[in-house]
């Protein structure tokens, strides 16, 4: 009876990836189906790469544009918005992580954007003493690196448009 419900939870565990393909859900797709952006609009895209090998080096940051909620990117997502064209804040914050990770820069009306999100040192550092030292590990990390240059989860990076759809053929719209 126990090996039964072992190999049964071991099956669902299994079948729980094969949900959903997520057929369509590719950059090229849904940017070929939702167009540009509309006059007077900027189109911005926050993409997570996907993990290289066994790297640890990784964050599921909730993303915000302008204060709204735009999406969580993770390993291999990426999330949109368009918003009217001018001057945007894109932050990054990361649940129990102390500290944002902020983002200033201008937009032109018919242009898309694209910031590659990677974990910052300090995320590294607090993820690799939470590892070692559990609570303890990540309380210390994150006291020893409290006055890093940025306090947040992640680094942002602005993308050339050839550099970003490269990368965005491997990633998926983040849920």
């Amino acid at each position: 009876m126990f090996w039964r419900g072992v190999v049964l939870f071991a099956a669902a565990i299994f079948l729980s990836g094969c949900v959903s393909d997520q057929v369509g859900t590719d950059y090229a797709a849904i940017a070929q189906k939702i167009g540009p952006p509309k006059t007077g609009q900027s189109r911005i895209v926050v993409l997570q790469e996907k993990r290289q090998g066994l790297s640890m080096a990784f964050c599921a940051c909730d993303m915000k544009l302008d204060g709204e909620p735009i999406g969580k990117v993770t390993v291999g997502t990426y999330v949109y918005a368009d918003r009217p064209a001018g001057r945007h804040q894109l932050v990054a914050s990361e649940t129990l992580f102390p500290g944002d990770t902020k983002h200033d820069f201008s937009t032109v009306s018919g242009r898309t954007y694209y910031v590659l999100i990677r974990s910052s040192a300090r995320h590294d550092a607090v993820a690799g003493a939470g590892l070692a030292g559990g609570l303890i590990g990540i309380a210390a990390a994150s006291v020893v690196t409290a006055d890093s240059q940025n306090t947040g989860p992640a680094e942002l990076f602005p993308l050339d448009e050839m550099a970003a759809k490269t990368t965005l053929t491997e990633l998926q719209l983040a849920q």
